[in-house]
């Protein structure tokens, strides 16, 4: 059995990509890291790819729908203006 269909090497590798995320926020590894999650519980679940490059394909996919609700949740409202009150240097 290929190391890319195991359920647990998805999300040893969604572990790896959170921590990535925490030495280098920005949430981009964090898209990821969350497609790699869902994708090893599809996988624990038991629906998974039927192949390489349609597991690959899903995890994008995942990985895209994640980024995209981040990117949804954690932005400035429209409209909304980021306001400084504190200086560093004060």
């Amino acid at each position: 059995m290929p190391l890319w269909s195991l359920w647990w090497v998805w999300l040893s590798a969604a572990l790896i990509l959170a921590t990535l995320e925490v030495l280098i926020p920005g949430y981009i590894f964090l898209g990821f890291a969350l497609g790699a999650a869902a994708m090893g519980l599809l996988m624990l679940l038991g629906l998974s790819g039927a192949g390489f490059a349609l597991t690959f394909a899903i995890f994008a996919g995942l990985s895209l729908l994640a980024y995209l609700a981040m990117r949804r949740f954690f932005s400035l409202r429209k409209g909304q203006v980021k306001v400084w009150d504190t200086d560093i240097n004060d």
